[in-house]
């Protein structure tokens, strides 16, 4: 988001762009529910029901954001981080659409739990969007995060493939062990919508794929 990111907002416009399109494409396929899904430390994993706050005050920026509009009065824990920029998109385009509601969601969490998670998502109501966050590899270059490590741009190639194809066998079979390593912390949340999306015959759209500092960001719609 341009406040958190000021000096090098505009090596993001293309993925702030995707993001916009993808979000008129959930917004399209007329949901009648949205389930944010992205990765959280230990104390945002778990839901999130609509209208939790968020704040990117950590990153030193004075924005307050919530996840849809504000649903019961009792005190929400905050959003994690990827939750509170999935809120601040949704803001920023006006989503009103769908009940919303969101899911924290541990890196660790083995592929067989992604895909029943995902199998529960699906089975909430008869239409259910999804909006998954999280990052590819973070270790495309040396200055990455992660450092520079060979593996990683095969590995941002196949998510981007898959998820640009829909292919849910391949999301299913990504190598946990080796997202780790590479920190991408999409990994589960893709395995989780491989899980919502078994049978229902989707197709895929990449609207974007690069590694801006070294991480690889992917934007992709299914409908």
């Amino acid at each position: 988001m341009p406040p958190v990111a000021a000096g090098a907002a505009p090596e993001l416009d293309g993925a702030r762009a995707a993001c916009t399109d993808a979000l008129g494409v959930l917004a399209a396929a007329r949901p009648d529910r949205l389930v944010v899904v992205g990765p959280a430390d230990e104390s945002g994993r778990g839901p999130h029901p609509q209208g939790a706050p968020g704040s990117f005050r950590g990153f030193g920026v004075d924005v307050d954001v919530r996840l849809g509009p504000e649903g019961d009065s009792a005190p929400q824990r905050p959003l994690p981080a990827s939750l509170a920029v999935a809120a601040w998109l949704l803001e920023r385009t006006g989503w009103s659409c769908a009940p919303i509601e969101g899911l924290g969601v541990g890196e660790p969490l083995e592929p067989e739990r992604c895909i029943q998670t995902g199998r529960g998502i699906a089975a909430r109501a008869e239409r259910v969007a999804m909006l998954v966050m999280g990052d590819a590899s973070a270790c495309r270059t040396l200055k990455a995060p992660g450092y520079l490590d060979e593996r990683a741009a095969p590995f941002d190639a196949e998510v981007a493939r898959a998820l640009g194809a829909a292919d849910v066998a391949a999301l299913r079979a990504l190598d946990a062990e080796l997202a780790y390593e590479l920190k991408a912390s999409g990994r589960a949340g893709w395995q989780i919508l491989a899980g919502a999306a078994e049978g229902a015959d989707l197709g895929g759209a990449l609207l974007y794929e690069d590694a801006p500092y070294g991480v690889g960001y992917v934007v992709a719609t299914w409908s």
